[in-house]
Parts: C-alpha cells; structure tokens; sequence
C-alpha cells in the first residue's frame, strides 16, 4: 500500500519533534560547573570515595637535575579529587588522589633546557662515526633546542596529598612520582631521567626539608588564603613547595639504538647520577580546592 505524501510528512515530522525532544531532554539532564567551578570540570567529584577538588597551577619556580638547573617558565597543571585523609596506618594523615576524568591529571608542559643539546652532548665525544655525523648534522641544521618535560611517572593513585601539612608547613605536603622527559630529535622520543619502573621520589613541602646530612635544608612558603564563591573555594596563592631530599639517576633512552653510547655523555655533561640532596625542586603555585559536594551542586543547579 503506497503511503500518501502528507502522511509520510506528518510522520518525519513526528519523528523530528521525538529527536529534538531526546536531545533537549539530554542537554538539560548534562549539567555543567560555572564560574570559579569550571576549573574542577575534570575532577571525579561524582566518585563517592572523593572528599575534595583539586586545581594546582604550578607557575614558576626551578628544578635542578645534576648539574643543569631549569627554570619553569611554562605553566604545569595537577588536576584531580582526593579522599579524606587516612585515620590510621602507615600513611596517616595523607588523602589517595584521584586522576582527572580528562586523563590529564598532570599537564606536560616542555621548559626550555638552558645550553641546549650543546650543554649536554659534545658531538667530538662520541665514537661511533655515523653517530657523531648525526650529532653534528643536527648541530649544523640548527635542531640544538632541549625542551625537558615533567610527567607522571606513577598512576594518580600513588600520588598523596596532606592539606594539614601545606597549611601548616611542616612535613610533606605532596607526594608526587615523576620522570623527566628530554626531548631533541637527536636524543630520540625515548630520552628520560627516571622512568616508571624507577620513578623520582618528590616529598614536597610547604616549610623546611630534610636533606642528608652535610646538605643545608631549603625552605617552601605558605601561601596566601582566600575564599570564593561564597566560601566554597578555598584559594591560595604564592604557595611554594619544595624539595631537596631527591636522588636523580642516570639518563636511559636518549639516542634510540645509540643509547649505549648517548646515555653516558648525557648523564656525564649533566652531573647524572645525582645523589639525594644534590638536586632539587622548587614550585610556585597557585592552589584551587572545594568539597566535592560544593561542586557538585555547582553542577545540579547549572543544566
């Protein structure tokens, strides 16, 4: 039976109506944070084990790594929820951290390497023939640029944090695992110090470190409290956690197939391995945290 025209329109029109309705019903039922909010928008606050919110922008401050010292001037951001802190165990008084629902909960920013390539490899140091004319192409075609880039070397949960011991500045505020990434075409893709098998250990504080012995402590800063958003965020800035207790070790990867012979002069040119109370790290931040139930009201109230 052949359907008339105004039939068949009147039924896509039906249909129409039904999609825009599914879609409107949808949008409305997908909330969203707004004002200072937003920057909790990949934090799991749905997760019932996360108590608080955590936005941390780390906007300055230095790492020295060996012999090479490299400022932060590109923004680092760590991301995520954490628990209330532990009651009792060997890790009391620290909150388990939570990854952002992004999959960034530490944003990789690369920081320029001062020197460059020429400060950690001498192309007239490397034997092997068709590697030192690799090494020196690149030096000639002006790729000598070094970016060193910060990852998480652990999952976000081996991450731990102690809002009592930032505020208060005594003990580690944050316990973050890391890997530095060295990046240069000539060093390959693979170039790191420390690795997720082997990460670098930060215990950051807000107030003074304990380095071994015959290494003077260095000390962090506790920041400036402010409230927003009717007192639901808790923001802090100038805070500076730092860290000089870390042991850095040697290079691996760099140079690909090479790396038997580009590891040891990388490492060699940057003082690598690097016992525990030669290197250090130094971060400035500015802190954003709320209760998960603030932002998610947040996100009830604002379809």
């Amino acid at each position: 039976m052949r359907k008339h025209p105004k039939t068949t329109g009147v039924v896509c029109t039906a249909m129409m109506i039904v999609v825009l309705a599914t879609l409107g019903l949808a949008s409305s039922a997908s909330a969203k944070l707004v004002g200072e909010f937003k920057k909790f928008e990949f934090c799991p606050y749905t997760n019932p084990e996360v108590a608080r919110c955590i936005n941390s922008l780390n906007n300055g401050g230095e790492v020295v790594l060996g012999s090479k010292k490299v400022p932060i001037v590109n923004p680092v951001t760590l991301q995520g929820g954490y628990t209330e802190p532990a009651e009792e165990g060997p890790e009391v008084g620290f909150a388990k951290f939570f990854a952002a629902t992004n999959g960034v909960t530490l944003s990789k920013a690369a920081q320029p390497v001062p020197g460059g390539l020429a400060g950690l490899v001498n192309c007239k140091e490397i034997s092997n023939f068709l590697l030192r004319i690799s090494c020196e192409v690149t030096f000639e075609n002006g790729l000598t640029g070094v970016n060193s880039t910060l990852e998480l070397a652990k999952p976000a949960s081996d991450i731990r944090v102690s809002e009592v011991h930032l505020s208060e500045g005594v003990g580690i505020a944050l316990k973050l695992p890391v890997k530095v990434h060295l990046e240069n075409p000539f060093l390959g893709g693979s170039c790191y110090v420390g690795s997720s098998s082997s990460p670098i250990i930060w215990n950051l504080t807000s107030g003074e470190t304990v380095p071994p012995a015959g290494t003077a402590p260095i000390t962090g800063k506790i920041g400036e409290v402010e409230f927003l958003e009717e007192g639901r965020i808790l923001k802090v800035t100038g805070n500076e956690l730092v860290d000089n207790t870390w042991a850095a070790p040697s290079t691996n990867g760099c140079g690909g197939i090479f790396s038997f012979i580009i590891d040891p002069i990388v490492s060699a040119s940057s003082g690598l391995p690097s016992a525990a109370g030669k290197n250090v790290a130094r971060l400035k931040n500015t802190i954003y945290t709320a209760s998960s139930f603030a932002v998610k009201k947040n996100d009830e109230k604002n379809p």
